[in-house]
């Protein structure tokens, strides 16, 4: 290259540079825009949850069960399917396909009053569960860290930070006043990827004579089932508390979801809303 040439040239890649960076820049939404996009998919999950049928494996420091679980009349019914990784005996799995085939025919025959109220619970713990990912976006500042490829998906990463002045609305809620934690977003759809967050300090429960300790963390994945619907595929927990504020208490949860289906029995549209 001629070296009359080399300042021209150096500039124009330059100037490539920048515009290249600047659209990047431009093209990559704020924390903001993603957390709000990323509650309204989670929305749009939350309300599909009732139509799908799944499988369910719990595992504790005893072992683990499978679940089949499959909407019945209104609310889900769970059927072990396995324990430790291994089918049932024969009689085993009679005995739940017994107890499955007892489950419908009661339900089929309860009157409007017993499934009205059975309903009813199993809606109010998925009311629970939806204030719960809602208070996820309410109770941080988010800061959006960078971009990776996590468990197949392009994810922008965001670090959460307890939000000054910020209110829990019930009990469960309260936990999330003393934990940080990070979000891996898709890039494309706003779906939860990954969400974790762990305790960094101590919670004292109000209502309750317990406080929450560091050694408490959750973890959440997600993955796609059908069109813009995606459902939990991990849930893994850890708590480190005090009961009447002396007392140890430690507990473990790690859950796996998987074969997710259109459920042959999905509520009525009524009864799987929730008010």
């Amino acid at each position: 290259m001629r070296p009359c040439l080399r300042p021209v040239v150096y500039s124009l890649s330059l100037l490539a540079v920048t515009l290249t960076c600047s659209f990047a820049i431009a093209q990559t939404p704020d924390a903001a825009s993603i957390i709000r996009k990323s509650a309204e998919a989670n929305d749009r999950n939350w309300e599909a949850v009732p139509n799908y049928d799944n499988y369910e494996r719990d595992r504790t420091k005893d072992g683990d069960k499978t679940y089949d679980v499959t909407m019945l009349s209104g609310s889900p019914y769970e059927r072990v399917v396995a324990i430790d990784g291994h089918k049932l005996a024969p009689d085993k799995e009679k005995e739940e396909q017994q107890k499955y085939e007892k489950a419908a025919n009661e339900r089929q025959h309860e009157s409007a009053e017993q499934r009205s109220k059975r309903i009813a619970k199993y809606e109010a713990e998925r009311k629970r569960d939806q204030t719960m990912l809602q208070q996820l976006t309410s109770a941080f500042d988010f800061h959006l860290v960078g971009k990776k490829h996590l468990l197949g998906h392009d994810v922008f990463v965001l670090k959460a930070t307890p939000r000054k002045g910020y209110r829990a609305p019930d009990r469960d809620s309260q936990v999330l006043t003393g934990m940080e934690g990070t979000m891996w977003i898709d890039q494309k759809t706003y779906q939860w990827v990954k969400v974790e967050a762990h305790v960094v300090h101590p919670v004292r429960i109000e209502g309750f004579v317990a406080e929450v300790e560091p050694g408490t963390m959750f973890e959440v994945e997600k993955r796609p089932v059908a069109g813009d619907i995606w459902m939990a595929s991990h849930f893994a927990m850890k708590s480190n508390a005090k009961v009447m504020l002396v007392i140890p208490h430690k507990g473990e949860e790690d859950d796996t979801y998987f074969n997710y289906r259109k459920a042959a029995n999905a509520p009525e549209k009524e009864s799987a809303k929730l008010h």
